[in-house]
């Protein structure tokens, strides 16, 4: 194993450390992750004394303090790269600590890496990772791809992985994403495209099956499978079913994360009418998958 600290190289899995246990079920997610695409590990934890409000209290050396911090957060970081050491020895990996809020620390490193991975609830002076807006602001403003460790019902059969599309251009990234992963882990892909019906989808909020019965989802069914004719032909090891579903996005995909080994949907960014759209379904699956979930920034 090598390291270079406070540094990081281009095209590395970058993972967001804070000696939390679901920090540390990211990193094992993460190191499984960069032995399959040969890719080294970044490891990174920020902290931000300015945001304490006690470290103004009277008497209190600051300095000492943010020593203090930073002496632990360089604890962190050491042991997870033992952990990384103990793993897979032969992956690479780089360290970055500092005294800046981890949202900035993240979303910078974002910009090169193929990446990025983080826990859903963290600890100490990062109460929750995911949850609060550290994991929010790395989801909506990424530049790559952000896989959040949700909490997982131990023990459940998973199917492999799951990617919400729209049947359009705009689903094209979360799909290659959905099919690489799949291919990298070897897992089965399924392909859900959800259609909302004001009077059915409260009742029938479920994945139809393969062949839509229903003659007014054909066309659906039709589109879907058209976007993944190329990405068949790229990973032909990629064993692929398409699914029709009636209801919200967010809710039959978290709905059915619970069996699977990853969710993966897209986000759009830069603007409030990507929040309001793409970016709610992301953040809703985020919130209430069972599963890891991959959010695929759209632009």
């Amino acid at each position: 194993m090598t390291t270079t600290p406070s540094a990081t190289r281009p095209g590395t899995i970058v993972v967001g450390v804070d000696g939390s246990p679901s920090a540390s079920r990211a990193l094992s997610w993460a190191i499984e992750q960069a032995r399959r695409e040969n890719r080294g590990i970044t490891l990174v934890h920020g902290f931000s004394p300015t945001s304490l409000s006690w470290m103004s209290a009277p008497g209190l050396d600051r300095r000492v303090l943010v020593d203090a911090l930073r002496e632990d957060a360089d604890a962190i970081v050491h042991d997870a790269a033992c952990q990384v050491a103990e793993t897979a020895p032969d992956i690479a990996v780089d360290r970055v600590v500092r005294v800046s809020d981890p949202r900035e620390v993240l979303l910078e490193l974002s910009q090169d890496a193929a990446l990025v991975v983080v826990g859903s609830r963290g600890r100490g002076t990062m109460a929750s990772l995911m949850l609060g807006s550290v994991g929010v602001a790395v989801t909506r403003h990424a530049k790559c791809p952000v896989v959040v460790m949700r909490p997982t019902h131990e023990g459940t059969v998973r199917h492999g992985v799951l990617v919400g599309v729209d049947g359009t251009e705009r689903s094209t990234a979360p799909l290659d994403f959905a099919y690489a992963m799949a291919s990298a882990r070897g897992l089965p892909l399924t392909v859900v495209h959800c259609v909302w019906d004001q009077l059915a989808a409260p009742v029938t909020a479920y994945l139809l099956d393969d062949e839509p019965r229903d003659d007014d989802l054909a066309p659906q069914h039709l589109a879907v499978a058209e976007s993944t004719a190329g990405l068949a032909e790229k990973y032909p090891d990629v064993h692929v079913t398409i699914r029709i579903a009636r209801g919200f996005a967010d809710e039959i995909l978290a709905r059915w994360s619970d069996r699977m080994d990853l969710v993966v949907v897209g986000a759009h960014h830069g603007s409030n009418l990507a929040e309001a759209t793409g970016g709610s379904v992301a953040a809703g699956v985020v919130e209430h998958a069972h599963s890891p979930v991959a959010v695929v920034p759209l632009g």
